[in-house]
C-alpha cells in the first residue's frame, strides 16, 4: 500500500481546505505524479483496495441503496477492477510522445504530440453508483498524472464514508484526497482554482459548477443524463423478441432499480404491437422479481425520501395514474416502488418531460415506428439511445437523423462497460467523455512540440518585402513540395 494514513481524508473544520489544496499543488509541481512508476503504483493500490474491502463495499452499498452483492459487483466493483486493469496495461503507451508527420516545407524539422497532466483536478461523483462513478474518473486522473480531490455524494453516506476512510490507507495522500460534505462543502470547493473539474450529477447542480468554473476559466467535463429512449421495432422471430424484452427489463429495473442516467426512460413502439410487448414485459418482470416484488431482496430501493416523494408525485398525477397497466405499488417506509408500466401517459406530464430516474416505464405508441425519429428529435438530446431492430435502413436513419451521447442497437447499457468506446453526453445530456484512453485524454493536455535546426534558412520570410517574396510564400502555401524545392535551391531576392 502507498499513502501515509488518514491525512487524505479532509475535515472541513479549521479552514483546512486551502491548506490541503496547497499541499496537493506542491505535490504536483514537484513532478512526483508525472512518473509512470507513481501512476502504476497508485492504480495497483486502488485495485488492491477494491479486492481487500469487497465485503465492506457490499455492506455500504446495501446500506445506501439496498443493492444486492451480485448487482454491486456487476455495476460497481467489477467496473472499477476492469477499468484499473485496462489502464495499467496501456498507461505506458498513452504517456508516450506521439510522432507527428511534418509537411515538406518544414524540412528539416520534427514534430510530436506530448501528453501532459492538467494539474489539480476536482471530481464530483454521483450517489446512484457511488463507488464506480467515484473511482472510474479517479483512475483516469491518476493515469494522466494529476493530483486529485474526490468529493463523493453525501446522498450515499455509507459509501462516502468508506471512500474517505479507506482511500488514504492505500493511495498517496499528498496527491489524492477525499473531501466529504454537502452543498456548503461543494460551494467551498468551487471557490478554489482548479485545473479541471469533472462532474457527474443533475443539470441544476451542473449549472452551479459551471458558473463557478467560469471565474477561473476552468475546463469542465459534465456527465448528466436525460430521457433515454428505447425504440422497439417489430421483430419477426419470437426468440429475438423474448431476448429484447429481457434486455429492456434488465436495463430498466436491474441497475439501481431504474436510478441510472443511461437506463431506459421510455419505450417507443407501434400501436399494433404495444399490447403484446406489455404482456411480455409483465411476464419477464414476474420471472425476474417474483409475484410479490415488495418482498424481494434482489432489487435496489429508492435512495431517500426526497426522491421517493418525487417519484410518487409523478405517479399521482390523475391522468398518469390512469395510464398504469402494471405495478404502481409503493411503500414509503421501505422506500420501495414496484416496477411500474404506463401506457401512453400524457406527453406534457412531468413523467414525460423530466428524467424519471426510477422504476417507472412509460410505453409510448406510434402509428409507424419510423415516427420515433421525429419524436426523439422533438426533445432534448439524450445521453443514450437504444433501438431493437434488424432493419439496416432504419438503423442508418437513426444514426444519421438523431443526436445522442451514444447509440446501442439490440441491447441496453452495455456501452458503459466498453473501455474502447467513449462515454459522454451531448447538449443537455452533458459534454466531455471518459472511459479507457478517453479518460486519460480528458485529464491530459496534448502539447504540440516542433523542433527545427539552424540549417537551410528560408530568407523570403523576412523583410524587406517585394512581389517575388509574395509569390514565393503563395507557392509554398499552395504547393508544399514546390516550397521545399525553392528552399533547397536557395532562391533569394
Amino acid at each position: 500500500m502507498t499513502g501515509s494514513g488518514v491525512n487524505g481524508m479532509i475535515s472541513m473544520e479549521g479552514g483546512r481546505v486551502e491548506e490541503s489544496i496547497g499541499e496537493l499543488r506542491r505535490t504536483f509541481r514537484s513532478g512526483k505524479t508525472r512518473s509512470a512508476a507513481w501512476r502504476k503504483a497508485q492504480l495497483k493500490a486502488l485495485l488492491q483496495l477494491i479486492r481487500d474491502n469487497e465485503d465492506k463495499i457490499f455492506e455500504a452499498l446495501k446500506h445506501d441503496l439496498g443493492k444486492n452483492p451480485v448487482e454491486s459487483y456487476r455495476d460497481e466493483l467489477g467496473v472499477v477492477e476492469k477499468s484499473v486493469k485496462y489502464s495499467l496495461s496501456h498507461v505506458d503507451e498513452w504517456m508516450a510522445p506521439k510522432k507527428s508527420s511534418m509537411p515538406l516545407i518544414f524540412f528539416p524539422a520534427r514534430g510530436q504530440v506530448l501528453p501532459e497532466p492538467l494539474g489539480l483536478v476536482l471530481i464530483f461523483s454521483s450517489w446512484n453508483f457511488p463507488i464506480s462513478l467515484a473511482l472510474d474518473p479517479v483512475i483516469g486522473a491518476i493515469s494522466a498524472g494529476n493530483s486529485v480531490v474526490l468529493k463523493p455524494s453525501e446522498q450515499a453516506p455509507a459509501c462516502s464514508s468508506f471512500l474517505a476512510n479507506t482511500i488514504p490507507l492505500y493511495l498517496d495522500s499528498k496527491a489524492i484526497k477525499v473531501i466529504e460534505g454537502g452543498a456548503e462543502i461543494s460551494q467551498q470547493l468551487l471557490q478554489q482554482k482548479w485545473d479541471k473539474i469533472f462532474f457527474t450529477g443533475s443539470p441544476s447542480v451542473a449549472r452551479i459548477v459551471m458558473s463557478a468554473a467560469v471565474k477561473h476559466l476552468t475546463p469542465v467535463t459534465v456527465e448528466l443524463g436525460g430521457k433515454c429512449p428505447t425504440i422497439f421495432d417489430y421483430l419477426s422471430s419470437p426468440s429475438d423478441t423474448e431476448v429484447a424484452v429481457k434486455r429492456v427489463v434488465g436495463g430498466k429495473w436491474g441497475p439501481c432499480n431504474g436510478q441510472a442516467c443511461i437506463g431506459v426512460d421510455y419505450v417507443l413502439v407501434e400501436e399494433k404491437f404495444a399490447f403484446h410487448l406489455i404482456e411480455m414485459l409483465k411476464k419477464t418482470i414476474k420471472k425476474f422479481y417474483g409475484e410479490n416484488p415488495k418482498q424481494l431482496k434482489d432489487i435496489s430501493r429508492i435512495v431517500n425520501k426526497h426522491h421517493f416523494q418525487r417519484l410518487r408525485n409523478l405517479l399521482e398525477e390523475p391522468l398518469v395514474a390512469a395510464s398504469i397497466v402494471h405495478g404502481g405499488l409503493i411503500d414509503e417506509e421501505k422506500l420501495f416502488i414496484e416496477p411500474t408500466i404506463l401506457l401512453d401517459p400524457p406527453l406534457d406530464a412531468e413523467i414525460m418531460t423530466e428524467e424519471i430516474f426510477g422504476p417507472l416505464l412509460p410505453i409510448i405508441t406510434l402509428k409507424n415506428i419510423e415516427e420515433s425519429i421525429e419524436f426523439i428529435n422533438s426533445r432534448p438530446k439524450p445521453l443514450a439511445l437504444y433501438a431493437f431492430t434488424k432493419d439496416e435502413a432504419f438503423k442508418r436513419r437513426i444514426l444519421s437523423e438523431t443526436s445522442s451521447g451514444s447509440v446501442t442497437f439490440n441491447d441496453i447499457m452495455i456501452q458503459f462497460l466498453c473501455d474502447t468506446l467513449p462515454f459522454g453526453g451531448v447538449g443537455q445530456s452533458g459534454f466531455g467523455r471518459y472511459h479507457g484512453k478517453y479518460s486519460f485524454d480528458t485529464f491530459s493536455h496534448e502539447k504540440a512540440v516542433l523542433q527545427r535546426t539552424f540549417f537551410l534558412e528560408l530568407e523570403p520570410r523576412f523583410p524587406p518585402w517585394n512581389d517575388f517574396k509574395l509569390k514565393f510564400i503563395r507557392l509554398a502555401y499552395r504547393f508544399d513540395y514546390l516550397g521545399l524545392i525553392l528552399l533547397l535551391l536557395g532562391l533569394k531576392r
